[in-house]
C-alpha cells in the first residue's frame, strides 16, 4: 500500500483481529496518514441497533447514537447511554436496566462466536453490509445529531484514550 495507494485513500479494516490488523497496516505503510486508516466496528453497532430494534418495536432508522467502544471482540463495549429511540432517550425506552447491563451487552459482544458456532462460518453478508455502512458514513458524513462507531487510531485527545491505539470511538 505504502508504494502504490494515494496518499489521500482511506483504509477500512475488517479482517480479525481488524483493530490490530488496522493498526499494522498504519505502520506498514507511513507515508498514508493514520488518520486515514479506520477498522470496522459497524457490524457490531448494527447488531446492538437490531437487538434494541426488536425489544422496542422500532425501525433501526429510529435508533441512534448506540456506540461501541474497544475492539471488535469480545471485550466491546455497547453503550446505549446517548442513545435514542424515536427521539427518546433508549433507557426510559427499554425501561429494563438489568437486560440492558446484562443479556443485551452479552449478546452483542459475543454474536460473531455465536454465529461461528451455528453456521460453522461468519456472516460475511452482514459483515459486507456493516464495511458499506462504514464506508458511506466515512465519505458522506452521518445524518445531523447521529454518530456512528469506528475504530480510529487515538491522537491522545480522543476520550482520555491513549495516543496511537486504534479504539472503536463515537465518530
Amino acid at each position: 500500500m505504502d508504494a502504490v495507494a494515494k496518499k489521500t485513500c482511506k483504509i477500512c479494516v475488517v479482517g480479525n483481529p481488524a483493530n490490530t490488523n488496522a493498526l499494522i497496516a498504519s505502520h506498514y505503510a507511513p507515508s498514508i496518514p493514520k488518520r486515514n486508516f479506520s477498522a470496522l466496528t459497524r457490524l457490531d453497532q448494527n447488531r446492538a441497533v437490531s437487538q434494541i430494534a426488536e425489544r422496542t418495536g422500532a425501525a433501526v432508522e429510529e435508533i441512534n447514537n448506540i456506540f461501541i467502544w474497544g475492539n471488535h471482540s469480545a471485550t466491546q463495549y455497547p453503550d446505549v447511554n446517548h442513545a435514542t429511540v424515536r427521539g427518546e432517550a433508549l433507557r426510559s425506552v427499554v425501561k429494563d436496566d438489568k437486560y440492558l447491563n446484562g443479556e443485551f451487552l452479552s449478546k452483542v459482544q459475543k454474536r460473531g462466536a455465536e454465529i461461528i458456532s451455528v453456521m460453522g462460518k461468519s456472516s460475511a453478508a452482514s459483515a459486507a453490509n456493516a464495511a458499506c455502512d462504514h464506508v458511506h458514513d466515512l465519505w458522506y458524513g452521518t445524518k445531523k445529531g447521529n454518530n456512528v462507531s469506528m475504530a480510529v487510531i487515538s491522537d491522545g485527545n480522543t476520550y482520555g484514550a491513549p495516543e496511537g491505539i486504534m479504539y472503536s470511538f463515537p465518530v
